[in-house]
């Protein structure tokens, strides 16, 4: 199978937080890199397309849209830092 990555992803195991519209969701992130994530969820629903995770060991605060979710994982891209206000909403813009 072929990478089709811009960048190439770390494998961590971090506790961090989904952020949006003042409600926080728990997750760990799984693997990161310079323009996305993976996140370990106990469920995907009720998580917009766009949030801030938040990741306080690494002093991480990143707007993310979900690129794909499954049963207990989202993979997200990092949006830019102007994006912040329109994750911390939950809404697309």
């Amino acid at each position: 199978m072929e990478e089709k990555r811009e960048s190439l992803r770390t494998r961590v195991l971090k506790t961090g937080s989904i952020s949006f519209g003042g409600a926080a969701i728990s997750c760990t992130v799984r693997n990161i890199s310079a323009t996305g994530a993976l996140l370990a969820v106990e469920s995907p629903l009720g998580i917009p397309e766009r949030f801030i995770l938040v990741v306080p060991t690494d002093q991480i605060s990143r707007p993310c849209r979900t690129i794909w979710k499954s049963e207990r994982r989202i993979g997200v891209r990092f949006g830019r830092p102007r994006d912040a206000s329109e994750a911390l909403s939950g809404k697309a813009p």
